[in-house]
C-alpha cells in the first residue's frame, strides 16, 4: 500500500514539476497546474463528490470570486449553471474550496484566504430531507473547508515561523484548514476559539498521498451537505412573463 501511495505522489509531483519548468507564461502555468490537481482529486475522491473550477453563488444573487478548485456535491444539491465557459455552483453544495499556486508564500496564503472568505460569506439554504423512512429536519450548514495547493514552497524551511505567522494572520472568514506543497509536505490546521490555531505540519516524500487521505477524512466528517431550496434560486433568478 505504501508503494502505491508513493507512486501516486511521484507521478503527480513529476507532472507539476515539469509544468513549472516548461511552461513559460504565468497564466498558462497556473491553468495547467489547476488541471492536474482537479484530475487527481476527481480520480481519487469518492464518487459522491464533483471537482471543478467554478464560481460559487447563493440564492440572494451574490457570487464568490472564481475559485480554482471547488469540491461539491452530486446528490442533494445537484444543479450547476453554465454561462459561456464559466461554471456556477450553488453555495449549499460546496464541501471545500482550494486556491492553486506554484509556490507557497505569505502573499499566496493571504490571497487564498480572501478567495475562501468570498465563498464562506455566501448565504446557504437548508430544507427538510425526504427519505424512504420519512422526513428529516433541515441540516445546519457545515463549515466549508478552505485550503492552498502548491507545487513547492518559496520559504526555507517550507513550514517555519513565516508560514505559521501567515496562517495565524488570516481573517476568521478566510481561515485555511488544509494544504499541500507537493515537493515538501502538507499541513492541517485545527482552530479553537477565540483565535488559536493548532498547526500540524508533515514533511514527507509522499505529501500528495498524505494530503489526499487527510482531505478525505475531513470530507467524511462533514457527511452530507444540506438539501438545497432550489425554489429560492428560482425566486431570485427567474422573472415570469406577463400574458
Amino acid at each position: 500500500m505504501n508503494e502505491l501511495f508513493f507512486a501516486l505522489h511521484d507521478r503527480l509531483a513529476c507532472e507539476l514539476g515539469i509544468t513549472r519548468r516548461t511552461v513559460g507564461h504565468t497564466g498558462t502555468m497556473g491553468t495547467v497546474s489547476e488541471g492536474q490537481w482537479i484530475k487527481m482529486l476527481y480520480e481519487h475522491l469518492p464518487k459522491r463528490y464533483k471537482v471543478n473550477r467554478a464560481f460559487v453563488i447563493d440564492s440572494n444573487g451574490a457570487c464568490s470570486d472564481q475559485i480554482d478548485i471547488v469540491i461539491h456535491d452530486r446528490q442533494y444539491s445537484p444543479f450547476v449553471l453554465n454561462y459561456g465557459d464559466a461554471l456556477y455552483v450553488p453555495a449549499e453544495s460546496v464541501y471545500a474550496v482550494f486556491e492553486v499556486k506554484q509556490g507557497m508564500n505569505a502573499e499566496q496564503v493571504e490571497y487564498a484566504s480572501k478567495k475562501v472568505a468570498s465563498v464562506r460569506a455566501l448565504h446557504r439554504t437548508s430544507i427538510e430531507i425526504h427519505t424512504n423512512v420519512g422526513k428529516h429536519p433541515p441540516k445546519k450548514p457545515h463549515d466549508i473547508i478552505g485550503g492552498l495547493l502548491t507545487v513547492d514552497s518559496d520559504w526555507n524551511p517550507p513550514f517555519g515561523a513565516p508560514f505559521t505567522s501567515a496562517i495565524n494572520t488570516t481573517s476568521k472568514e478566510g481561515r485555511l484548514d488544509i494544504g499541500c506543497s507537493a515537493q515538501q509536505g502538507m499541513f492541517e490546521v485545527t482552530y479553537t476559539e477565540p483565535d488559536s490555531a493548532a498547526i500540524d505540519v508533515q514533511l514527507t516524500n509522499a505529501a500528495l498521498a498524505l494530503f489526499l487521505l487527510r482531505l478525505i477524512d475531513r470530507l467524511r466528517s462533514i457527511a452530507t451537505v444540506p438539501a438545497i431550496d432550489i425554489l429560492a434560486y428560482a425566486k431570485g433568478g427567474i422573472q415570469t412573463r406577463q400574458p
